[in-house]
């Protein structure tokens, strides 16, 4: 799979909060904590940079598709 180069960190904010349940809880400096309740618990911290480095879109994506139980393509179809 290979991962977008030009995506940004309020774009993947804006697809997580619209597709994938979770809600934007507060900011702390250029950091977007995000948090859902589906099926469990969770909170990521996104970096609202533009765009974001391949390894932490990596991370960040890898977190929600081992919490949500689905692969990361899934996650990034709809972007």
């Amino acid at each position: 799979m290979k991962l977008p180069r030009d995506l940004s960190g309020e774009a993947l904010v804006k697809h997580f909060c619209k597709h994938w349940e979770y809600l934007k809880i507060h900011q702390v400096g250029s950091h977007i904590i995000l948090q859902t309740q589906q099926p469990t618990p969770q909170r990521i911290a996104v970096p609202e940079h533009n765009p974001l480095r391949i390894g932490t879109l990596n991370a960040i994506l890898s977190a929600v598709a081992a919490h949500k139980s689905v692969p990361k393509e899934t996650i990034l179809k709809d972007i």
